[in-house]
């Protein structure tokens, strides 16, 4: 096991490159399995999702090669095998091969999903579309169980919007008998870009992108090539950063449009941000305001960056307010600030940042992807060196991050833990 060791305190500069969304890379891949022949991707980011779903994809029998960002997957000798668990537990995404091979094989046994611990995130929307196509789903003894004679298409409406559902739903049903209609569907780009791919693939499928998602069965689907799209997360948390320590940061391969809300929240900070066709510059800043910001669904504020974010307002004179309205227990990153001098406090769904805080370098755990990234950010603004546990979280979502950061004049290393490290690790 590795920990990473930031020395804090010195400004960064320059120029750093956004990889492909992962969002879209987790539900991109599983979607090939649905092809009668080759796919092909472009772009994908070197994370460990990706490497635990290429290894997925091989053990029901797909031939996979992953070089360089680009993935070709032959589907053509897959099998439906159960995969109960083992690797579908290192990630919450596998719940997409249930959607694939529903839709490809009309029967799937998959392990209860895995991946960042974030509070009850369920798949009753997912459950509820595939009984909805005509899919009969149990749980047994751990693993969810997926059979059907045939799918027929539906109306299905969502109680709740989810981006998994509504990824899933649409791959269980581009194969299915007639018209399915997905109301109250998510927005989110990364649900565009898969159903970019399945549309080049040969689907039907009207809407993306819209709350309504119309979707009429084919009987075949063909391999093809596809590019993804840059990364939203990764631009944003580096978006972030610059403005927390950069003199001066260039953003390249990123879709401004994507990020709105976080563009607008820095400019209600008092971050200088500039947005290009496919970059953002993030000038010095050195007043910040207190804000409040609340995640939403897209396009609102992301999930996904409010923890980054409250590292930010902790530069900020005065008290800022962040509200979670999607993953309440999504403030486990408070307590590893709390370390680095932070004064914040949790109250509900909300955390209570007053600032500004001289945050100084500490021991810290990422308990979760997103928590990695914060705490990341609060070591390179801390004085002193961090040293972060917990790497494995941060490796799922960001390619290349050790790299990338020293590129811009970070300094920042990984090291391996000792045995004594790693049991108190393990223990806590």
């Amino acid at each position: 096991m590795e920990k990473l060791k930031i020395a804090g305190g010195f400004p960064i500069k320059g120029t750093i490159k956004v990889s492909g969304a992962k969002n879209s890379a987790v539900a991109l891949i599983p979607a090939t399995i649905l092809a009668d022949s080759p796919v092909t991707i472009d772009g994908l980011p070197d994370i460990s999702d990706v490497h635990t779903l290429k290894a997925l994809l091989e053990e029901i029998g797909g031939d996979v090669t992953f070089e360089n960002g680009t993935m070709t997957v032959d589907p053509t000798k897959m099998v439906s095998m159960p995969l109960p668990n083992g690797k579908v537990k290192k990630l919450r995404a596998s719940y997409y091969l249930m959607g694939a091979m529903l839709g490809r094989f009309k029967k799937a046994v998959i392990g209860l999903p895995g991946g960042c611990h974030l509070g009850p995130r369920p798949i009753d929307q997912h459950i509820k579309g595939f009984e909805s196509l005509g899919a009969r789903v149990t749980n047994e003894q751990g693993a969810i169980y997926l059979r059907a004679d045939e799918l027929r298409g539906s109306r299905i409406y969502l109680d709740v919007v989810s981006v998994g559902a509504t990824i899933n739903i649409m791959l269980a049903a581009v194969k299915a008998k007639g018209r399915t209609i997905i109301e109250n569907a998510a927005k989110e780009p990364e649900i565009i870009d898969v159903a970019t791919l399945l549309t080049s693939m040969g689907a039907e499928i009207k809407g993306a992108g819209t709350d309504v998602i119309r979707i009429d069965g084919v009987e075949k689907l063909e391999g093809c090539r596809h590019t993804i799209i840059p990364d939203r997360i990764e631009a944003g948390t580096y978006m972030i950063l610059a403005a927390a320590v950069g003199e001066g940061v260039l953003i390249d391969n990123i879709i401004p449009h994507h990020l709105e809300s976080l563009t607008a929240k820095l400019r209600e900070m008092g971050v200088h941000v500039e947005a290009g066709d496919d970059q953002v510059f993030i000038g010095k800043s050195d007043h910040y305001k207190p804000i409040d910001v609340k995640t939403l669904v897209y396009p609102g504020f992301p999930t996904d960056l409010q923890q980054p974010f409250t590292v930010l307002l902790t530069k900020a004179k005065g008290s800022s307010i962040v509200t979670d309205t999607i993953y309440s227990a999504r403030f486990k990153h408070i307590d590893e600030l709390r370390r680095m001098n932070a004064n914040i406090k949790v109250e509900g769904s909300s955390a209570i940042i007053n600032g500004p805080s001289k945050l100084q370098g500490a021991k810290v755990k990422a308990t979760d992807l997103r928590a990695g990234a914060a705490l990341v950010i609060a070591g390179l603004l801390a004085e002193g060196v961090t040293e972060i546990t917990g790497l494995e979280h941060i490796d799922r979502g960001y390619s290349g991050l050790v790299e990338k950061l020293n590129g811009l004049g970070a300094t920042i290393w990984r090291e391996e833990m000792s045995q004594v490290e790693i049991e108190q690790f393990k223990n806590s």
